[in-house]
């Protein structure tokens, strides 16, 4: 059974940091790309950054780019998402995403992904 566990999350203030996990089980770690959106209140999950498995690549939404940086264990099966200099419309609940390959142009396609984990918040006060 594949299973996604995010961790990490909670509250901080503007201009802090926070780092997040992402515990993947249920599969083979190094064939399938891992991903992380967010959901603010109200609106609609959005990609994060994207770690692909396949060749190594990263990817940021231009929203985060720059002070977030995602990062993997492989010895862990864990994929981490350092997020540093967080403002307030960080805030939202954060899940990470696994499918088996997905193209750098592609990444924060929500519908491209099979399975997510059941999401980690966090509120950015300021």
């Amino acid at each position: 059974e594949v299973q996604l566990v995010e961790s990490g999350g909670g509250l901080v203030q503007a201009g802090g940091s926070l780092r997040l996990s992402c515990a993947a089980s249920g599969f083979t770690f190094g064939d399938y790309d891992i991903v992380w959106f967010c959901q603010a209140p109200g609106k609609e999950r959005e990609g994060v950054s994207c770690s692909s498995r396949h060749d190594s690549s990263t990817s940021y939404s231009d929203t985060v780019k720059g002070r977030f940086t995602i990062s993997s264990d492989n010895a862990k099966n864990t994929v981490y998402l350092q997020m540093n200099s967080l403002k307030p419309d960080a805030t939202g609940v954060y899940y990470c995403g696994a499918v088996r390959s997905v193209s750098a142009q592609s990444w924060d396609k929500i519908y491209k992904y099979d399975y997510w984990g059941q999401g980690t918040q966090i509120i950015v006060s300021s």
